[in-house]
């Protein structure tokens, strides 16, 4: 997601609660932060925060992270939540590489893929959310049985992602090559990008990959 950079966006940020400006000082904590003792889903690369924010809506018994390397996005899609009180929702700007800093082993039970960058050739491959790499750190902060859900336009990056989690062993499941046209599309939640997408006609992928201890 592409956007031009807004002056002073730090402290812009800093006029939402659901905005945390010093993340890793809640890692092992963060249901203090939310004051309960409800599970944790974590969403990686929100955009601009349709999705999170509609899940959050949705299911007040869960809490929700969206974490963003870029200020200005996540500037945008704390907007969705001016006014609003969103108690269970809290935007964080991080490296998505760098999740051990912020959570502790166990603490998230569930984390959203959503259409993130496919990174098509072949020398990007590590910058892919899916990459081993990324996925031994999802283990990491993943609750024993906790769940990665993936989503993608690009067929691609779904079949490299599939090959990954695999090799990584995380058990697979609900595998839709056709997301919108499943049993699972009555439920979904469409993001920004996915609207445009299926407008055009093109196919979702979607798959759970289950993390076994």
């Amino acid at each position: 997601m592409r956007l031009r950079n807004i002056p002073g966006v730090e402290q812009a940020l800093l006029q939402y609660p659901t905005y945390v400006e010093h993340p890793a000082q809640h890692k092992g904590r963060w249901q203090e932060r939310f004051g309960n003792h409800h599970p944790i889903h974590l969403e990686i690369g929100c955009g601009k925060g349709r999705f999170i924010t509609t899940m959050a809506a949705r299911h007040p018994e869960i809490n929700y992270i969206a974490v963003e390397l870029k200020a200005e996005v996540v500037y945008r899609a704390a907007q969705r939540t001016e006014g609003k009180p969103v108690p269970n929702l809290a935007f964080v700007q991080h490296n998505a590489a760098q999740l051990t800093d912020l959570f502790a082993p166990g603490e998230i039970e569930r984390i959203y893929l959503n259409f993130s960058d496919p990174w098509p050739k072949k020398r990007h491959y590590k910058r892919r959310l899916t990459y081993a790499s990324f996925l031994q750190a999802y283990k990491q902060v993943l609750k024993p049985y906790g769940e990665i859900h993936l989503k993608t336009d690009n067929e691609q990056l779904f079949e490299f992602s599939l090959n990954q989690f695999s090799e990584e062993g995380f058990r697979l499941r609900h595998i839709t090559f056709d997301l919108h046209r499943s049993p699972f599309a009555e439920e979904n939640v469409m993001t920004e990008y996915e609207e445009r997408f299926s407008l055009r006609g093109q196919r979702i992928y979607r798959t759970e990959a289950i993390f076994l201890p």
